[in-house]
């Protein structure tokens, strides 16, 4: 038994994700009990200040050393307080820390930046933090993302349907988990079969089955929140920062010759494996986005729609184009499960295949990612190589993160 924190801040900047779990087991026998699950949300200068440089504001190196800290500082506060309220002492911490720059891999290597730096979280809370997750796979060629495809085929994969794990974050991200006889269910919630020896040779077979080729695949699937959100805001001059339960757009009319045109663009026919950020479905997407609107006349609210169509329909798109089959299930986690107008949209391009939460067996939608994230720094620990090199398109299997031991 080792008690993880797990901590997180999406593409969305709403703040930090932090979970207590209780983590047994290896992989195929990968136990994982959420104890604690809580957002702390960064103050407004502090969000502002993420936000312009996620848009490309320029900082001196001083002022890059202070946001940084300053990043780390609430990080590790967030483990400190959701560790002293629940009265429970964590070995260990994953952070994934907050992404401010993420570029691809084209002609060069990609090049991924998360601020919040791992050792100064360790010597804040004096627990060994692991962080810096990104950057081994990208050096091994990969895109450094979606690294919770790893997590999902040990906690959600199925022994009777072929899943689409739909993450509705700032950006939307898919894994794709084949049928697992592996997997066991039960009470709607997935149970994992225990093995005697945790690096027998029978596990080592069944994780190589579980990560072959078409066995689990994920990608980008494009925008998400962030662009809803900035849309939003600007929308309604400030005066809102997100659409509650989709409700605004479900006011508007979504126009279809919009989202077609829009369809066309390189990111949504490049095959994966692909992954994408505010770098490119950002502010000046949304402005580029607005000019293309002009001459249809639209409202605010059809304007709306029309982006969370264009986030529905690249999932749509996505799933007809590159899976190998249509699944059986799809399950929504993220900020966007709460939006019930897009919802509804996945739900009618890709009916009739059910739409469902992952909270439905057993995982929080809000705080997956930080699971995740918990979970990559315990299998650091163990020393366990666990990118998916069929999903990031990385070279080999190479271990995650960067461990900043703190010894009492």
């Amino acid at each position: 038994m080792t008690i993880v924190i797990g901590l997180i801040s999406g593409t969305s900047v709403d703040g930090i994700d932090a979970v207590l779990v209780d983590v047994t087991g290896y992989r195929i026998d990968l136990q994982v009990q959420l104890l604690a699950a809580t957002t702390y949300p960064y103050s407004e200068n502090l969000r502002s200040q993420i936000l312009d440089v996620c848009s490309g504001a320029s900082l001196s190196m001083p002022e890059f050393a202070e946001l940084d800290d300053a990043i780390a500082q609430e990080f590790a506060t967030a483990a400190l307080t959701i560790s002293q309220k629940y009265g429970i002492k964590a070995q260990l911490i994953g952070s994934h820390g907050q992404t401010v720059y993420h570029r691809p891999p084209s002609q060069q290597l990609g090049y991924s930046l998360q601020l919040g730096r791992g050792e100064v979280i360790a010597n804040l809370t004096g627990v060994t933090t692991i962080s810096n997750f990104r950057a081994a796979d990208i050096a091994a060629g990969g895109e450094g993302a979606p690294l919770v495809p790893c997590v999902d085929v040990y906690l959600l994969s199925h022994p009777e349907y072929t899943r689409c794990i739909q993450n509705l974050g700032g950006i939307g991200n898919v894994t794709y988990l084949k049928i697992q006889n592996s997997f066991e269910s039960q009470n709607s919630k997935v149970k994992i079969q225990k093995l005697e020896v945790s690096e027998s040779q029978k596990e080592k077979e069944l994780v190589t089955s579980l990560t072959s080729s078409q066995a689990v695949l994920g990608w980008d699937t494009g925008p998400g929140n962030t662009l809803l959100d900035l849309a939003v805001e600007h929308l309604s001059q400030g005066s809102k920062t997100y659409d509650k339960n989709g409700e605004w757009a479900a006011s508007g009319e979504p126009c279809q010759e919009l989202v077609e045109a829009w369809l066309k663009q390189d990111f949504f026919q490049q095959k994966p494996p692909k992954s994408t950020g505010r770098e490119l479905f950002g502010k000046n997407y949304l402005f580029n986005c607005l000019t293309d609107a002009e001459k249809y006349n639209l409202s605010a609210a059809d304007i709306l729609a029309t982006l969370t169509e264009l986030t529905a329909a690249s999932i749509n798109h996505s799933y007809r184009n590159f899976l190998p089959s249509l699944p059986d299930q799809i399950l929504l986690s993220g900020g966007g499960c709460h939006n019930l107008y897009l919802k509804e949209r996945i739900e009618k391009l890709l009916a009739p295949i059910p739409v469902i939460t992952t909270a439905e067996v057993g995982v929080d939608v809000d705080f997956k990612e930080a699971i995740a994230m918990a979970v990559l720094g315990y299998w650091h620990s163990l020393e366990i190589p666990c990118n998916l090199p069929e999903v990031t398109g990385a070279k080999t299997k190479v271990m995650l993160g960067e461990i900043h031991r703190w010894n009492t």
